[in-house]
């Protein structure tokens, strides 16, 4: 396995419409250039946090190839999952093809087995690099942690939620992990996770790199925040970062 795509605290960005419910490729992508500013190691476009589930192919493009164009410090990661192999293949052609730096694929809904699928979405990003994501309460039931060592993959984000989740997989597998929840940073940072792909870093990006470094005080001022971004999805975390930014809070999902 190479070494992990990033280290540090990354960004799932929302992605950003207009008020006629467009995507607004260029918004999207001028936050995602003032998140790096504050420390952003990543940003994931087309992600579960960008409602990835509302854009078609030409739009996930657009939104790849504009953050692209505005951030050139940090990998810029593409969200490619589907409820088949399939769709995700044809996602991730599109996104290496926009120049997406790695891919990050969420496991389809019912899969008893996920190693098939995951071998053809590797194969269809060829030397890009795939990041296996595991989110049950998106995409029951996702997969066990021994699977995950079978996988074709070079890292993987977590976003269980779960801390006994979290210590099997540091204890039993050796590639870079991801903690998606941002309730459970200041853990997986002194773990030695590789780092963290968030939402709440959208309006809480200094927040979430001091509670990964392991400050508790950070990680308890972002409690609420958690909730409330958790509890309204994905409204609650649009208005999150509309308070910080100044942004749209328009969504197509929920």
């Amino acid at each position: 396995m190479a070494g992990p795509v990033f280290t540090g605290v990354g960004v799932a960005i929302v992605t950003l419409f207009d008020d006629g419910g467009a995507v607004d490729a260029k918004a999207t992508a001028d936050l995602a250039a003032q998140l790096v500013d504050l420390g952003m190691q990543a940003v994931v476009v087309a992600g579960s946090t960008g409602e990835a589930a509302s854009l078609n192919v030409d739009e996930r493009t657009a939104v790849i190839q504009a953050v692209k164009g505005a951030v050139t410090t940090v990998p810029v990661i593409a969200g490619t999952g589907g409820p088949s192999a399939r769709q995700a293949i044809a996602f991730t052609r599109a996104a290496v093809d926009a120049g997406a730096d790695a891919v990050l694929s969420l496991s389809p809904p019912g899969s008893a087995d996920v190693r098939p699928y995951y071998d053809a979405v590797a194969e269809a990003a060829g030397d890009v690099p795939l990041l296996a994501y595991h989110f049950p309460a998106v995409s029951a039931p996702g997969f066990p942690v021994d699977v995950l060592l079978d996988l074709p993959v070079e890292g993987c984000k977590d976003s269980s939620g779960s801390p006994d989740r979290l210590l099997e997989t540091r204890d039993t597998w050796n590639g870079p992990l991801y903690v998606g929840s941002s309730a459970l940073l200041s853990m997986a940072g002194p773990l030695g996770c590789a780092g963290a792909i968030l939402a709440l870093a959208n309006a809480y990006p200094e927040r979430c790199i001091q509670a990964f470094e392991g400050d508790a005080v950070a990680q308890l001022d972002l409690a609420g925040p958690h909730r409330r971004a958790a509890g309204r999805f994905p409204a609650g975390i649009k208005e999150l970062t509309a308070e910080r930014f100044g942004t749209p809070t328009a969504t197509r999902m929920g």
